[in-house]
C-alpha cells in the first residue's frame, strides 16, 4: 500500500480508502461481513475509512462503530452530511441547525467522540458559505471534527467557498470527494486543477463506476452487478450512453490484457495516477470484492497505458454526462432560471 499526505494537512491515508456505503441495507451486507471488510482493509494497509449519515439512514455509521471498536486512534474516519435524513424538511443541508444536530447524531452511531474528517455531502444552495464554513469552524475549535470538506461540488462552488472562508476569516475545506473514473472524466476540466490550485486533498468516489469497470460487464454476457439491481437505467444497453461505456469498456479490456492487468487494477491505476488525488474510495459489498482490490494497491500505470486509456475516453470526458451530480440547480428546475 502507498500512502499519501490529505491535501496540507499532513495527515497520512492509504491510496486505497474504504468506503462503507455497501455496509447494511444497501448492499445486504451484516454486520459480520462488514467487520471482516474492515479487519481485511485494515491487514491490507488502509487506514481511512469513509461513510455518511445517509447510508442506510444510518446503519452504515453503526456497523463502522462496531467494526472499529477498540481501534479507533489507528484509522482516519470520514462521515458526511446534508443528504435528507428522512422527511422532515429540516433534517437535511448545511444549516447550522442542522449540522450541530446531525454531526452529534453520527457521533453516536460511530460510537466515538470526534470525527477526522466532516464532508459536506452535496452542496446546498439554500444555505450560505459562511453559514456553512461558520458551523464547520466551530465544531473544529469544540474538537468533534479535526478537518472538514465538501463531495462532489462543482468548482466554482469550491472557488466560492474559499472565497467565503477568506472573506470571513473562517476554517476553510482542506478535501473534496468527487465522482472520478476513466468513464467520468469530466473533473480533470475544472474540479482537479482547482483541487491542486488550493491544495484540497482529493478522495475520489465510484473509481469503478458503479461496476462498469470491475471486470463483470462486457459485452455478450448477463450484467450482474449489485448496481444493475439497484440502478438498472445504469446498464440498459439500449440507451446510447450506456452503449458507448460498453464498448469502451471491451477496449480497455484489451488494454488491461496486453498490460497483464485486470480490469480493477488498471481502473484504480488509473484514477491514483492523476497528481491532484489523493485516494481512491473502494466500497467491497464482499471480502471477495475487497481482496481483487487491494490487489490494485500498488499499481503503477506506465505512460503507454495512460496514453492508450486517453485514446478510448479522452481527457476531461463523460461518457454519462446525464450522471453527473453537481449539475448546477438552474439547469435542472425551470423556475430558477426564468422571470
Amino acid at each position: 500500500m502507498q500512502y499519501r499526505t490529505l491535501g496540507r494537512t499532513g495527515v497520512q491515508v492509504s491510496t486505497l480508502a474504504l468506503g462503507a456505503m455497501n455496509f447494511g441495507r444497501i448492499g445486504r451486507t451484516t454486520q459480520d461481513e462488514a467487520t471482516a471488510i474492515v479487519d481485511a482493509a485494515l491487514g491490507g494497509g488502509i487506514n481511512l475509512i469513509d461513510t455518511a449519515d445517509m447510508y442506510g439512514d444510518g446503519e452504515s455509521e453503526e456497523m463502522v462503530g462496531k467494526a472499529i471498536a477498540g481501534r479507533r486512534d489507528d484509522i482516519v474516519l470520514a462521515t458526511k452530511a446534508a443528504m435528507p435524513m428522512g422527511d422532515e424538511r429540516n433534517h437535511r443541508g448545511s444549516s447550522r441547525r442542522w449540522l450541530v444536530t446531525e454531526l452529534d447524531n453520527s457521533l453516536r452511531r460511530l460510537g466515538v467522540d470526534h470525527v477526522d474528517l466532516y464532508q459536506i455531502h452535496r452542496w446546498d444552495p439554500g444555505t450560505s458559505d459562511e453559514e456553512t464554513l461558520s458551523a464547520l469552524t466551530d465544531l473544529q475549535r469544540a474538537g468533534k471534527i479535526r478537518y472538514f470538506g465538501s463531495s462532489t461540488f462543482p468548482a466554482y462552488r469550491l472557488v466560492q467557498a474559499r472565497w467565503a472562508a477568506r472573506e470571513h476569516h473562517l476554517r476553510p475545506y482542506v478535501t473534496e470527494q468527487p465522482s472520478y473514473s476513466i468513464l467520468q472524466r469530466g473533473i480533470e476540466t475544472h474540479v482537479l486543477p482547482v483541487a491542486e490550485q488550493y491544495g484540497l486533498g482529493v478522495l475520489a468516489w465510484s473509481p469503478l463506476a458503479s461496476g462498469w469497470l470491475s471486470g463483470a460487464v462486457r459485452a455478450g454476457r448477463e450484467i450482474t452487478t449489485s448496481r444493475s439491481t439497484l440502478m438498472p437505467q445504469r446498464f440498459d444497453t439500449t440507451i446510447p450512453a450506456n452503449r458507448a461505456r460498453l464498448d469502451a469498456v471491451e477496449k480497455l479490456a484489451e488494454v488491461a490484457d496486453g498490460a497483464g492487468l485486470t480490469m480493477i487494477q488498471l481502473a484504480l491505476g488509473f484514477v491514483t495516477a492523476h497528481p491532484a488525488v489523493t485516494s481512491a474510495l473502494i466500497g467491497p459489498r464482499t471480502p471477495d470484492h475487497l481482496d481483487a482490490q487491494l490487489a490494485a494497491a500498488d499499481t503503477v500505470l506506465p505512460a503507454d497505458v495512460l496514453d492508450a486509456i486517453d485514446a478510448i475516453v479522452a481527457p476531461g470526458t463523460d461518457l454519462a454526462a446525464h450522471e453527473k451530480f453537481d449539475t448546477p440547480p438552474a439547469l435542472l428546475d425551470p423556475s430558477l432560471r426564468r422571470r
